[in-house]
C-alpha cells in the first residue's frame, strides 16, 4: 500500500509543478554587504550560483555572517503549457537566520529573523508575460548556527474573484483525499491513482480547455464518492511570546505592542478572527504604557474575539519553581484577570514549558482551571507521548482534562492541516482539532496572508470547514464528547529533551531557591508580628516582591537559557527581592523579640537572643553568630537560666539551640565570661546560611600525605572517612544501626564528563555524555576547618581541569547528616561534572521530591519511556532506601539527579555557551548533604530535614533590650506561634487575606501521602475559621471543629481568625 500511495504522490506532485516553481537553484549570491543601489544595478560583477547542501539548504557560515541572495525572474507566458496571465504571483520563503530583509524591485517588502522565518510575500497581483522583478535578500546568520534558506518557492494561484483553481489547489486537495485513504481506506488507493492517472496531461499546451476539464472530472468524481464528514477543523489565533529569551524584556514590550495591534487590526478586517493570549505579567504592562491598546483588547473580550488563558502569572518553569511559587503564579495571575477582564481563566495555557511536575493538577483546579493545554512532549527525543486528549490524574487523585495540541508557530496550510486532522481523528475518534495560526517565540499571531488563505479554502469540499473558536468553547464541547472514556495520566508530564535545565545557570537556581524561601520566612513573620504586637503588615511590598520572583521564573530565564543581558535584569531582581525580604523579616523578628517579657538575665549585663524557628515542627540546630571581639569568650544560658554547651572557631560562635517550638521562638541569654561592657560584637548569621565558614583553623592544618586514618569526623551517630588520596568519602558508617553507609566506590566523587555536540546547548545533555568521562579532580589538600565539641569540619581542595573545588565535609554533633559545603571557581566550557554516591545495597526506585509532593522513579529502566527519563529533575532531595535502611541526598539549590539500583548522582555545573557564553563561569556556592537513615524516607522524615537544610534557624540579637526598658511586653519566653502537630503536614503560607485585611490564610500539604487531620495550636489565640481554595474563595464551614481531615498530597488552605 505504501508503494501505492507514493506513486499517486509523485502524480499529485507532478500536478503542483504546473502552478509552482522552486527557486532555491536560481539565486546568486555574494557575502559581500553590498549597499541597496548596488545591489539592483547592474554595476557589480561578482555574484556566483549558489550550491544547495545536502539538507537542500542555500546555507553559509555561522556567526552573524551577511550574505546578499538575487534572482530575476522574467514571467513566462505558460508553466509546462498552463498559461500563466492573469494569475497572482507570491514567493513563499522560509529561512533560519538572526535578521532577514526581502526586497522586490528595489523595496524592502518584509523583515524577519530567527522566529518570524517564513512568509508568503505577493509579488504581482496579476502578471503579464515578458514582465521582469528583480527579488534579492539580505541575510544575516545566527551567531550560534549556520544560516539557511530553506526554500523558497514561487506560486502562481487564480485570483480570488474567479471560479477557477489553479493546478496547485487542486493538488493539495488530491494529497488531502490520498493521505486520508491511506490511513481510512487503504483498499481504496488503487482506484484512486487510476483516477489519478486520468489528468489529461497530453492537452498541454494546446488545449487548456480539455486539461482543466479532466481536473474538475476528477474532482466531481471525487465529491460525489466521498462522502462529507461534517467536520471541522477549529481555528484560534496565537502568537507564543517568550517574555525574555534571545532578546531582553524591553524587546518583549515592543513585541508584544506589535503583536497585540496586528491582532486588533486584524480583527476589524476578518470578523471571523479569534485570538487567545497569556501571561497577566504582560497585560499589566501594556496597560500601564498603553492605556489605548488595553481598552481595545478588552473591548474584544467583551465581544468574546479575544480569549484571556493561562491563569498564571507568567508562563513558568514547572519543574523546579516550590509548590508557593505555583501557588502564587495562579493567585495573582487570576486575581488580575478577574479585576480586568471580569472573569478568571479557565485554560492553563502553557505550550513551551520544559516539562510539567506530577502535582500541578492539584494546583491547577484548586485555582479555578479547568483545562490544561500544552504542545511541547511532541519535542520529545525519544517517544511520542501516547495521548493527545485525556486526564491528567495528580497524586492525590485531582484530575484535570488536558489536551496536547497541535504545534504552535504555524501558518494556514490545508495539506499540513487536512493530515493533522486525520492523524487526530486516528487517534482520538474525534472529528473536530484545534490549529493554532499565528507567528510565535518573538510575537507576530496571524497574518493577513493567513486569514486570506482560510477563507480561499472555504470553498474547497475536501478540506473539513475551517471555524474561529476559543480555547474554553472548544475544549468544553470535547470533554463533553469524550467525557469519562479519556485515558487517564497519573504520572509526571516528563519532556524528554531540555535535560539540562535543571543545572544550567545555577546562579539563577540558587537565587530563586533562597528568595522563595525568604519571602516566606518574610510574610510568615511579618503576619505573626501584626497578630502578635500590631506591626503594619507590608501587603503591597511583599507582592511587588513575589511578582519580581514570579518574573524571573519564565520558561527561558530560570532555566538559564537566555542571553546574558537577561540575567542583568534578573539579577537585580533578585537583589531587590532579597533587600526588601530581608527588611521584612528582620524588622518582623525584632518586633515580636521585643514583645517578649524577659525574665531576670542569669548574670548581670547578659544580652538575650531570641532563636526563631521558621518551620512548622520543634528543632534543636546549631545557632553560628560572627564575632566580631574575636578576642572575647561567651557562654550561653538557656530561657530556664542553665549554662549550655558552645564552640568558638575565629570569628564565629556557636551554641545548640535545642527544642525551638515549630513557628515559634525561645529565649537565650548571652554573658561574656570576663565583666566587660555591653556591646557584643555578635551578629546573628541570618541570612547567609548556605556561606562557607572562613574562620581562622582550631587545629594546625595538615597535610594530605597523613594516615588516611587521620581524615575522619565522627559524632554519636556517625563515623566518616574520607580517602586521604582523593578527597573522596570513603566511608559513612552508621554507628547507631551498626550499617556501612558506601559501597566500594565511596561518596562524592567529582565525576565530570565530555558534554558538547548539543544545538540546543543551555537547554540539552549529550544522551551520551557518560561514554565521554574525563579523569577524576586531582587532590591539592586536606585540612581540618575545626575540631570541637559541636561541629568538626574538613576541607578538602581539588582541582578538575581549570576549575578549584573547595569542601568542607561538616558533621554536627546533633544529627547523622553530612553536609558537603562547596564552593567552586569555574572555568569549563562544555563540561558537566556530578557528585556521584555508590551506597551498600540497591533499591528498585528512588523517591524524589517535586513541588508539594513526591514521586517514585524506577533505578532498573524497562520500558523505552523509563530509559528516556536518563537525567530528572527533583527539588530538596532523593532517597534510596531497601530493606528498611536508605540514605537521602539533600541539596540547597541543586535540581538535577540520575540514579541507579546502588547509586544517586547530583548534577552540579555544566559549561554551555549558547546563548550565554559564560554561562556559569566564575564562583559558585551551594551545599548538599547525605544522610543515612533507618526506614523509610517517611519514617526518617526527609521531608523535614530538606526544609531545615534551607530554612535554618533564626538568632535575632537584642542588644538594646533589658528587663528595665522594656513596655507592655507580653509574650513567654519560649513561644509557640503557629504550631501544627501532625508530622505529616508542612506549612508552606501564612499571610494576609487578598480581600479582608483582618483575616489570614494558612496553607499546608500532606507529605507523606497518609490521611491525618489539621490541629493548628497558637499562643496568640488565632483559630482555623474555614476552608478556601488557592483564590482564598470559600469551600465549606468548618462548624468550628478542632480538627480538619486532610487527604493523603492534599495542598490545604484555610482562613484563619
Amino acid at each position: 500500500m505504501e508503494s501505492q500511495y507514493l506513486k499517486i504522490v509523485s502524480q499529485i506532485n507532478q500536478l503542483r509543478n504546473f502552478s509552482q516553481i522552486d527557486g532555491r537553484s536560481l539565486w546568486r549570491y555574494t557575502h559581500i554587504d553590498l549597499p541597496l543601489s548596488e545591489v539592483f544595478a547592474d554595476t557589480y560583477t561578482g555574484w556566483q550560483p549558489v550550491e544547495i547542501n545536502e539538507k537542500g539548504h542555500v546555507g553559509w557560515a555561522a556567526g552573524k555572517q551577511v550574505i546578499w541572495l538575487k534572482q530575476e525572474i522574467v514571467i513566462p507566458a505558460t508553466l509546462k503549457g498552463y498559461p500563466l496571465s492573469g494569475l497572482v504571483l507570491r514567493i513563499a520563503l522560509r529561512w533560519w537566520t538572526n535578521f532577514a530583509q526581502i526586497y522586490i524591485n528595489g523595496k524592502l517588502v518584509q523583515e524577519g529573523d530567527l522566529f518570524e522565518c517564513a512568509a508568503r510575500i505577493l509579488v504581482s497581483n496579476s502578471v503579464t508575460p515578458g514582465e521582469t522583478y528583480a527579488i534579492a535578500l539580505r541575510l544575516v546568520s545566527p551567531s550560534h548556527d549556520t544560516g539557511a534558506l530553506v526554500h523558497s518557492t514561487y506560486i502562481y494561484e487564480q485570483p480570488n474573484d474567479t471560479n477557477k483553481l489553479e493546478p496547485g489547489f487542486i493538488a493539495d486537495e488530491l494529497e488531502m483525499v490520498s493521505y486520508s485513504l491511506s490511513k481510512f481506506h487503504p483498499e481504496k488507493l488503487e482506484e484512486f491513482n487510476q483516477l489519478v492517472h486520468q489528468i489529461d496531461w497530453e492537452s498541454l499546451p494546446d488545449n487548456i480547455e480539455e486539461f482543466e476539464l479532466s481536473l474538475t472530472s476528477i474532482r466531481n468524481y471525487l465529491q460525489s464518492k466521498i462522502q462529507n464528514p461534517k467536520s471541522k477543523i477549529h481555528l484560534l489565533g496565537h502568537s507564543h511570546l517568550d517574555m525574555a529569551w534571545l532578546w531582553d524584556i524591553e524587546e518583549t514590550w515592543k513585541a508584544a505592542q506589535r503583536t497585540f495591534t496586528s491582532a486588533l487590526n486584524l480583527m476589524q478586517e476578518f470578523p471571523e478572527l479569534t485570538f487567545c493570549h497569556s501571561t497577566p505579567a504582560l497585560y499589566e504592562w501594556i496597560e500601564t504604557h498603553r492605556p489605548d491598546l488595553f481598552t481595545q483588547i478588552k473591548q474584544q473580550v467583551i465581544a468574546g474575539r479575544w480569549e484571556v488563558v493561562g491563569g498564571m502569572w507568567i508562563e513558568p518553569e514547572l519543574n523546579i519553581i516550590g509548590g508557593e511559587s505555583i501557588v502564587r503564579q495562579l493567585l495573582y495571575g487570576q486575581a488580575y484577570t478577574k479585576d480586568k477582564f471580569g472573569e478568571i481563566a479557565t485554560v492553563a495555557w502553557l505550550p513551551d514549558t520544559f516539562g510539567f511536575c506530577w502535582q500541578l493538577p492539584q494546583f491547577l483546579k484548586q485555582a479555578g482551571i479547568e483545562f490544561f493545554v500544552t504542545q511541547k512532549l511532541l519535542w520529545n527525543d525519544t517517544n511520542q507521548f501516547p495521548h493527545e486528549v485525556f486526564w491528567w490524574e495528580a497524586p492525590d487523585g485531582t484530575r484535570i482534562f488536558s489536551l496536547m495540541s497541535a504545534p504552535i508557530g504555524e501558518g494556514i496550510e490545508p495539506p499540513k492541516m487536512s493530515k493533522y486532522a486525520v492523524d487526530w481523528l486516528e487517534k482520538t475518534g474525534l472529528k473536530n482539532p484545534l490549529w493554532l495560526p499565528g507567528v510565535g517565540d518573538r510575537g507576530g499571531g496571524p497574518t493577513r496572508d493567513m486569514l486570506e488563505v482560510a477563507r480561499r479554502w472555504q470553498v474547497s469540499p475536501f478540506l473539513s470547514k475551517l471555524e474561529f473558536t476559543t480555547a474554553a468553547s472548544y475544549l468544553n464541547a470535547i470533554a463533553q464528547e469524550i467525557g469519562d472514556t479519556a485515558p487517564v495520566w497519573r504520572d509526571e508530564l516528563y519532556l524528554e529533551f531540555h535535560r539540562g535545565c535543571y543545572t544550567t545557570h545555577a546562579d539563577q537556581k540558587l537565587a530563586n531557591r533562597r528568595c522563595e524561601d525568604l519571602l516566606y520566612q518574610a510574610e510568615l513573620f511579618a503576619s505573626l508580628a501584626a497578630l502578635a504586637c500590631g506591626q503594619p503588615y507590608p501587603k503591597t511590598e511583599l507582592e511587588s516582591a513575589w511578582k519580581q520572583i514570579l518574573f524571573n521564573q519564565f520558561h527561558d530565564i530560570l532555566p538559564g537559557t537566555a542571553i546574558p543581558s537577561v540575567y542583568v535584569d534578573a539579577n537585580r531582581d533578585w537583589e531587590q527581592v532579597k533587600q526588601v525580604g530581608s527588611q521584612i523579616l528582620q524588622q518582623s523578628l525584632e518586633a515580636i523579640a521585643n514583645s517578649i517579657h524577659l525574665p531576670q538575665p542569669p548574670q548581670p549585663n547578659a544580652i538575650p537572643i531570641v532563636v526563631f524557628n521558621p518551620l512548622n515542627w520543634e528543632r534543636s540546630e546549631l545557632v553560628t553568630l560572627l564575632n566580631k571581639k574575636a578576642q572575647a569568650t561567651w557562654k550561653i544560658y538557656d530561657s530556664s537560666g542553665d549554662q549550655i554547651p558552645t564552640q568558638s572557631t575565629g570569628e564565629e560562635f556557636l551554641f545548640l539551640a535545642e527544642s525551638i517550638p515549630g513557628v515559634g521562638y525561645k529565649l537565650f541569654w548571652l554573658a561574656e565570661k570576663a565583666d566587660g561592657e555591653r556591646e557584643t560584637g555578635l551578629q546573628g548569621h541570618t541570612y547567609s546560611h548556605y556561606n562557607i565558614s572562613t574562620a581562622e583553623k582550631t587545629l594546625k592544618n595538615q597535610t594530605i600525605n597523613l594516615p588516611p586514618k587521620i581524615w575522619e569526623l565522627e559524632n554519636q551517630f556517625v563515623r566518616v572517612t574520607i580517602d586521604s588520596k582523593t578527597g573522596n568519602l570513603a566511608s559513612i558508617f552508621d554507628k547507631i544501626n551498626r550499617q556501612e553507609v558506601l559501597g566500594s566506590s565511596g561518596g562524592n566523587q567529582l565525576q565530570s564528563f565530555t558534554d558538547e555536540g548539543q544545538y540546543w546547548d543551555a537547554w540539552n545533555i549529550d544522551p551520551n555524555y557518560q561514554q565521554k568521562q574525563l579523569p577524576e579532580s586531582k587532590l591539592i589538600s586536606i585540612e581540618w576547618r575545626e575540631s570541637g565539641e559541636l561541629r568538626q569540619s574538613i576541607r578538602v581542595k581539588r582541582l578538575l581541569d581549570n576549575s578549584e573545588f573547595i569542601q568542607d565535609y561538616i558533621l554536627t554533633c546533633n544529627s547523622p547528616i553530612l553536609k558537603i559545603a562547596t564552593q567552586v571557581d569555574w572555568r569549563e566550557r562544555h563540561i558537566f561534572v556530578k557528585a556521584a554516591f555508590d551506597f551498600n545495597w540497591s533499591a528498585d526506585a528512588v523517591t524524589y521530591e517535586i513541588p508539594c509532593g513526591v514521586i517514585s522513579r524506577t533505578t532498573r529502566p524497562q520500558t523505552p519511556e523509563e530509559k528516556a527519563k536518563w537525567e530528572v529533575p527533583a527539588f530538596r532531595w532523593a532517597d534510596l532506601t531497601s530493606n528498611n535502611y536508605g540514605v537521602s541526598l539533600l541539596n540547597d539549590s541543586k535540581y538535577g539527579y540520575d540514579a541507579k539500583p546502588g547509586q544517586l548522582r547530583l548534577s552540579l555545573l555544566r559549561g554551555a555557551t549558547w546563548p550565554d557564553p559564560q554561562a556559569d563561569v566564575g564562583h559558585q556556592e551551594f551545599t548538599y548533604a547525605v544522610y543515612p537513615h533507618l526506614g523509610n524516607w517517611q519514617e526518617a522524615q526527609t521531608v523535614r530535614r530538606g526544609y531545615e537544610l534551607n530554612q535554618p534557624i533564626l538568632p535575632v540579637i537584642l542588644a538594646n533590650l533589658t528587663t528595665e526598658n522594656q513596655t507592655q511586653n507580653g509574650l513567654p519566653s519560649v513561644g509557640k506561634l503557629l504550631s501544627i502537630p501532625a508530622e505529616n503536614l508542612v506549612l508552606v503560607s501564612f499571610k494576609q487575606s487578598e480581600t479582608d485585611n483582618r483575616t489570614w490564610v494558612l496553607r499546608c500539604y500532606e507529605s507523606h501521602g497518609v490521611a491525618t487531620k489539621l490541629t493548628l495550636e497558637s499562643d496568640l489565640g488565632i483559630s482555623l475559621f474555614e476552608p478556601v481554595d488557592l483564590l482564598e474563595r470559600p469551600k465549606t464551614k468548618l462548624s468550628k471543629k478542632p480538627n480538619f481531615p486532610i487527604n493523603p498530597w492534599e495542598i490545604a488552605t484555610f482562613t484563619i481568625l
